[in-house]
């Protein structure tokens, strides 16, 4: 591994290092102890070291590989063992302070821990912080795995840092069954949450939030780079809605090393879309080497049933290069709960004396004989049917002394299958002569996503390390159904190509870090700074002709539906038409400036400016300041206070959309499927309802936490937070129907009898919290150790100032938010979350078992008499793994072992006919357990 660090900051380091080390002759290194471990591989007997001495070692992967430590026996006091242990490895002792001990290779240098400013790298600790204790050895950007044994995975909350931050080791993401990266940190992230709610490609497509925010307010990075958002703009995503966010499940999760989230506004450091956070997705390196897996897995019902296969290998280029190559492919079933939802409406028209089909209510009239023996399960609520192929690589080799090219890159290919609303066949989007019984329209969606990172960094460049790199990635996504347009007749089709979705994004940075000691404190300041350019295009394709047309069929006279009005385009999501097709794009560029100091042993600041000036909307200046002060040498506050904005997305900007949804239509109480149009700010209809050009979200972050080690191997975080969003970018209510949408809609050519919304700077919120976290080991002798966990949050959203529309509009019943949109983002997710984790590891058994805690969650309604609750509840994941041999394991789990469900739906929320018994607000889905059986292996 090149060691990027400043050569004399280097050298003082490992002076300091080596006196720790002469100092570390303490009685309880002195003590003997007795050691029974075989000559092995070096990650094993390193591990097994760990857990007989009771220590923690932190050692880098790549070195660790192809190396094998020598026997220990006998009763020897802890270092002499550990030097018998070494012997012949190549491996060193960087540090040793009686309870973790750092090895590395004798060329691998120490760095200080933090993340690197602007858009250079996330490294583990959110802030550049002064050198931990103990140091942790780690590339200057990139830091490389760090293997953790005895406890066998990294610290879950780096206390050192600025700010509060999660780090989810590669270990964890192979102790679940979660297929899929966005839900497993939600499983592991106190104050993550997945939506499981909406329709349309809202069923596709999850996402994850952090701190109550918006997916699209916390910035996802690859390796430190930009992860470009999905295509996708969640329109009937309830929770999610008007969100693009990144699609975390593109990114294969076997080529993934580590996971660090950060949990505090960084737009000052790497740009829009930062606000609650950061996730930063780090891929494997390693030269030698690999794994493969397979999974399988069915829910408690019998359905849902998975398949996965993911393999990892690592191979060298040159002498001193690496290559690192992913595959993973994934097919899930869906799964359908929609049995308990029973279709008890009148399907079919009735019959006259004749035995004729003849309008509902007619006089004289008797049921449709096929009323009684018509299929009644017509709903499939539930996860959609998936088949996911991902490719991932990570290469990189040094071209000089000073000077290493890299590259990474992900590609992704997933068909997804999702049921909508049935459709009655008596219903006026149904032609009788086309679907007799009915028909329940299928959206698939075919995304096809990749990202490609091309760069190069070094040493003494006017004394700056630099990084100079070029990231382009798109996201293309096609629709099509199985549906019906009613207004062509019987010539309608019954499959359609609704068009299509692009998003691309080409960014370039230029990083550049260097220490400057002034001689004034006690180390030298960190200065980092660069430059970005980013440009992003969008682009919207037009449907098929028949997905949009209004074919203007008129049934003839004496069907039961002559003289209906037949809605044009595909049921269900309708077609692009080519009003709303067309490119756009816009461009960016920015600069920032972070700077940090330790003015003393106990503390140091760290302070961030950036500037950006976007194409379409001007300019954006964002500040944070950082500090961190050691009260004792084991009880510290730190402190972060930071602006922060999200520009609009070219989605909220000029997506627009048809589709049909359960909308309460006056003067009915109980939602019923009509056709709603999203209208983009810009189009004349939305201007008539009192649209505005969309500005960006600004915010401004506070962070107070403390940081402590009451005890020996107990790490303990609490942070209180406030994060205040102005302008905040909303879907508006359903608006309409009523004269005033109509008559706008009616303006410029559309179906009049639609409702209508659209997106605008509807509000100016509030979130308040507090996280805490808790990390602890105990070794229980003959019985293993233990590592427990403890997490909880608590968030606390509320609007702090709602847009009204014009006088003339209010009195025509125009609400842009009413209480369904506030309820979405008040109490539409759990406001509590609390999460027990207990990794148990006895030879060659390891058992993870995590109890999650779910607070209330309240789905409101147009009408308060019609909220519906989700109860708190508790859900139990389970992991058993048996070590087989040295580099076979297997497993055995279950997601939601006791096969837990959210509280049902009332009637009136159903939808007519009925769509979903369970409620889909759930932050864990309405499907049930999953119970799976994995085979890992190692080469």
């Amino acid at each position: 591994m090149r060691d990027w660090t400043n050569r004399s900051a280097r050298r003082r380091l490992l002076c300091a290092a080596s006196a720790v080390l002469a100092l570390s002759t303490s009685t309880a290194l002195a003590q003997a102890m007795p050691f029974k471990i075989d000559a092995q591989p070096a990650a094993a007997g390193i591990r097994q070291f760990a857990r007989q001495a009771g220590v923690q070692i932190l050692v880098q992967s790549d070195a660790a590989q192809g190396r094998r430590t020598a026997p220990v026996r006998g009763a020897l006091p802890v270092d002499r063992a550990l030097e018998q242990l070494l012997a012949g490895t190549g491996l060193t002792v960087v540090s040793n302070d009686g309870k973790t001990i750092i090895l590395a290779p004798p060329r691998t240098g120490l760095i200080r821990t933090g993340w690197s400013g602007g858009g250079g790298a996330l490294a583990a600790a959110p802030e550049p912080a002064p050198p931990p204790s103990p140091p942790k050895p780690e590339e200057p950007s990139v830091m490389e795995e760090l293997i953790v044994t005895g406890t066998r995975s990294t610290s879950r909350t780096v206390t050192e840092s600025m700010a509060p931050i999660d780090v989810i080791s590669a270990a964890e993401l192979t102790k679940s069954g979660k297929q899929s990266t966005r839900d497993l940190i939600s499983s592991l992230v106190p104050s993550a949450n997945t939506s499981n709610s909406g329709a349309g490609a809202s069923f596709a497509i999850k996402t994850v939030s952090l701190r109550g925010l918006s997916a699209d307010q916390t910035l996802v990075l690859v390796d430190g780079k930009r992860r470009h958002n999905t295509a996708i703009l969640f329109v009937n995503g309830t929770t999610q809605n008007g969100q693009s966010p990144p699609d975390l499940d593109l990114i294969p999760s076997a080529a993934i090393e580590r996971i660090e989230v950060l949990r505090d506004g960084a737009s000052a450091q790497y740009g829009s879309d930062a606000l609650a956070g950061v996730i930063n997705v780090i891929l494997k390196k390693s030269p030698e080497g690999g794994s493969m897996s397979a999974l399988y897995g069915k829910t408690a019902e019998g359905d849902g049933e998975t398949g996965q296969f993911s393999g990892n290998i690592g191979l060298k280029l040159g002498e001193s290069g690496y290559l690192n190559l992913t595959g993973d492919v994934r097919i899930t079933d869906p799964t359908d709960r929609g049995d308990l939802t029973p279709n008890t409406t009148q399907m079919y028209f009735p019959r006259n004396a004749l035995g004729q089909p003849v309008r509902v209510g007619t006089a004289g009239s008797t049921p449709d004989p096929r009323e009684a023996t018509a299929n009644r399960h017509t709903s499939h609520p539930g996860s959609p049917q998936v088949q996911l192929f991902s490719l991932g690589y990570s290469a990189g080799s040094p071209i000089t002394d000073d000077i290493d090219l890299y590259s990474f890159g992900t590609f992704s290919s997933r068909n997804t299958a999702a049921w909508l609303t049935y459709r009655n066949p008596n219903a006026s989007n149904n032609i009788t002569a086309v679907n007799p019984d009915g028909y329940t329209p299928r959206l698939f969606l075919k995304d096809r996503d990749f990202q490609v990172a091309v760069g190069a960094k070094g040493s003494n460049l006017l004394g700056f390390d630099w990084d100079l790199s070029s990231t382009f990635s798109r996201d293309a996504v096609d629709y099509y159904e199985n549906s019906l347009n009613a207004s062509l007749g019987p010539a309608s089709p019954t499959y359609f190509y609704i068009g299509a979705l692009n998003f691309q994004e080409w960014t370039s940075n230029l990083d550049l870090t260097r220490e400057v000691d002034t001689g004034l404190f006690a180390a030298p300041m960190f200065v980092a700074g660069g430059l970005e350019y980013r440009d992003d295009k969008f682009e919207i394709v037009a449907g098929e002709p028949a997905s949009y047309v209004n074919g203007g069929y008129v049934a003839p006279a004496g069907s039961p539906q002559a003289g209906v009005v037949f809605a044009g385009g595909s049921q269900g999501v309708t077609g692009f038409p080519p009003f709303s097709a067309g490119a756009f794009s816009r461009d960016n560029v920015s600069a920032y400036l972070n700077v940090e100091q330790k003015v003393t042993d106990k503390l140091e600041f760290a302070l961030a400016g950036r500037f950006e000036h976007y194409s379409d909307f001007g300019n954006a200046k964002t500040f944070k300041l950082s500090s961190r002060y050691a009260i004792l040498p084991r009880l510290a506050i730190r402190g972060t206070a930071s602006t922060g904005f999200r520009a609009p997305s070219l989605q909220q900007q000029h997506y627009a959309s048809s589709s049909t949804i359960g909308v309460i239509v006056p003067p009915a109480t109980t939602t019923q499927l009509y056709p709603v149009q999203l209208l983009p700010p810009d189009n004349p209809a939305a201007i008539a309802l009192g649209a505005k050009p969309l500005r960006p979200e600004k915010s401004v972050n506070y962070s107070v936490g403390l940081v402590a080690q009451p005890i020996s191997r107990m790490n303990v975080t609490l942070d209180v937070y406030q994060i205040k969003i102005d302008n905040r970018i909303l879907q508006s209510g359903t608006l309409g129907p009523n004269a005033a949408v109509s008559n706008a809609l009616a303006s410029q050519g559309l179906n009049p009898q639609q409702a209508a919304f659209y997106y605008g700077n509807f509000a100016d919120t509030k979130t308040r919290g507090v996280d805490f976290v808790v990390d602890y080991r105990t070794d229980i002798g003959d019985f293993g150790s233990v590592r427990w966990t403890l997490s909880a949050n608590h968030t606390k959203n509320e609007f702090t100032r709602v847009v009204q529309p014009p006088a003339a509009l209010a009195a025509a019943g125009i609400v842009y938010i009413d209480r369904v949109k506030i309820g979405d983002l008040t109490v539409g997710t759990p406001k509590d979350k609390f999460i027990l984790g207990a990794d148990w590891t006895l030879g060659k058994f390891d058992t993870n078992l995590r109890l999650t805690r779910y607070g209330e969650v309240i789905q409101r309604s147009t009408l308060p008499a019609n909220d519906e609750v989700v109860s708190p509840k508790l859900i139990v994941d389970l992991d058993l793994s048996y070590a087989a041999t040295e580099n076979i394991t297997v497993s055995v789990g279950a997601n939601n072992l006791l096969d837990a469900y959210p509280d049902s739906v009332r009637a009136a929320n159903r939808g007519t006919p009925a769509f979903a018994y369970y409620n889909q607000y759930s932050p864990y889905g309405i499907s049930g357990g999953f119970y799976y059986a994995r085979v890992a292996a190692r080469f």
